[in-house]
């Protein structure tokens, strides 16, 4: 995992979920996570544009945005990227394979708990894969 502050992107159209994940991570337990720097963008293509012109160690991706589907972005990513929890409120049948099928590392169905993201963040950057 990386030298200094894990870095973090958050891709994530709903100002409330956005929100939501800053509060989490601010009240983590992982210091990690506490000390963690974390990038917001509302849209694939902002996205796109920060995966291209920064390192992140985490990509927390929302799969249904404005401009496209998350799972897509997913899939287009090089080999050397970022670990990718897919975060989905969808009704599509095996959200959880389809994620998976991208290439995402993790899945969490939203609503979720704060205890949750905090759960799969740390057990990813523990090297410990939860998709």
């Amino acid at each position: 995992m990386p030298d200094g502050p894990v870095r973090l992107l958050l891709i994530e159209d709903e100002a409330l979920n956005r929100a939501l994940v800053r509060a989490t991570l601010a009240r983590a337990d992982d210091v990690r996570l506490r000390d963690a720097e974390l990038v917001e963008a509302p849209t694939i293509a902002e996205g796109r544009s920060a995966i291209e012109t920064s390192r992140f160690d985490v990509l927390l991706l929302d799969v249904r945005l404005p401009d496209g589907n998350g799972l897509e972005l997913a899939a287009g990513l090089p080999e050397r990227r970022p670990l990718i929890v897919a975060l989905t409120a969808s009704v599509v049948p095996s959200p959880r394979e389809l994620a998976a099928q991208a290439g995402c590392d993790a899945f969490l169905e939203k609503p979720f708990q704060p205890r949750e993201l905090q759960g799969v963040l740390t057990r990813l950057l523990d090297g410990v894969t939860a998709a």
